[in-house]
């Protein structure tokens, strides 16, 4: 038989883990599915990457987060997510992949995996935005020397690499390139560093560009790849790069073609945004909630660990008041 849980949640990251030990602490059952490793996004993240918060404003459970240096990197949020599994010993299921979620006629959710199926009263859908990167939408973005993910320079070193976008990614990576020896291209939409950039990588990556040894074309954009150059429209008119490599750091977006499909809705404009309620984090379906950065649809930025680990508790909260 079909094991009934009070609350399933789809995505192991923190704010998925942060839900958990809410509902630890309100005796639900519940069950964590993750497709991939615990806080999977992270795990993927660059490998020297610093994070903009400081460790203190990562923190879930009331577990403190030690931290030497002013803001942790990747491998110390790593350690501190896996300690806080070890901790509270969560139910979870890892490298499960969730395919469907179904509101039946009883009103409980049927939750379709690769590997099962689960039902809950409640789901919590925390999945992030990592999963799809945003394309350019160009010839030749298909050819394997375009990434859209960043794991660290030594397979760029002494080679042409251009790197598309101005924002914390993009920035790190063709910084962290051109110290190991990479020539770099940078090719910017806008007409200058996007203002969100780490206020202390900021001057650094500007201060290369002034001085000439990171090459930069503003107000500018990639019209084709090819397989040793790549042709870039500028302000000034189209120019060829020599190149190695293409790093296309354009942003991700959250599985909305997943949320539409589970019966969630969307805003109609551009920004994609889900329909929930701000003080319950419920969705349009009753039973249905959102929780972390996939709430702001494609606007990425709008949350992030600091400020959406309350969803847990609003959600838990709500979910035990009923």
């Amino acid at each position: 038989m079909t094991q009934l849980y009070d609350l399933i949640i789809v995505g192991g990251g923190p704010i998925g883990l942060a839900c958990a030990i809410e509902a630890q602490k309100k005796n639900l059952n519940y069950l964590i599915i993750e497709k991939g490793a615990i806080v999977n996004s992270i795990f993927n993240y660059p490998l020297y990457m610093t994070f903009f918060s400081t460790a203190e404003r990562l923190e879930i459970g009331n577990i403190p987060f030690n931290c030497l240096a002013p803001k942790p990197g990747r491998q110390e949020a790593l350690e501190y997510y896996r300690n806080i599994h070890r901790y509270f010993d969560f139910n979870i299921n890892l490298f499960e992949k969730v395919s469907e979620v179904h509101k039946q006629e009883s009103q409980l959710f049927r939750i379709t995996t690769d590997k099962g199926i689960y039902e809950s009263k409640n789901v919590v859908i925390a999945t992030g935005f990592y999963d799809i990167p945003i394309e350019m939408s160009v010839r030749g973005e298909e050819l394997s020397k375009v990434r859209h993910y960043y794991k660290e320079a030594h397979e760029y070193a002494f080679r042409d690499v251009l790197v598309v976008g101005a924002n914390n990614s993009s920035v790190d990576a063709t910084l962290e390139c051109w110290r190991k020896g990479a020539n770099v291209t940078m090719v910017i939409r806008k007409n200058e560093i996007n203002s969100r950039v780490k206020y202390w990588v900021k001057p650094d990556i500007e201060n290369r560009i002034a001085e000439g040894s990171i090459k930069a074309y503003f107000e500018s954009n990639i019209t084709e790849i090819r397989g040793n150059e790549v042709e870039i429209e500028t302000p000034n008119g189209k120019v060829v790069v020599k190149n190695d490599f293409v790093l296309a750091l354009t942003g991700y977006k959250p599985d909305l073609s997943f949320l539409e499909k589970i019966g969630i809705q969307l805003s109609d404009d551009e920004l994609k945004t889900p329909a929930y309620n701000t003080e319950t984090m419920e969705t349009n379906v009753e039973g249905l909630f959102l929780a972390g950065v996939v709430c702001g649809g494609l606007q990425t930025h709008k949350w992030f660990i600091e400020n959406s680990r309350i969803h847990a508790n609003m959600i838990v909260d709500y979910i035990t008041s009923k």
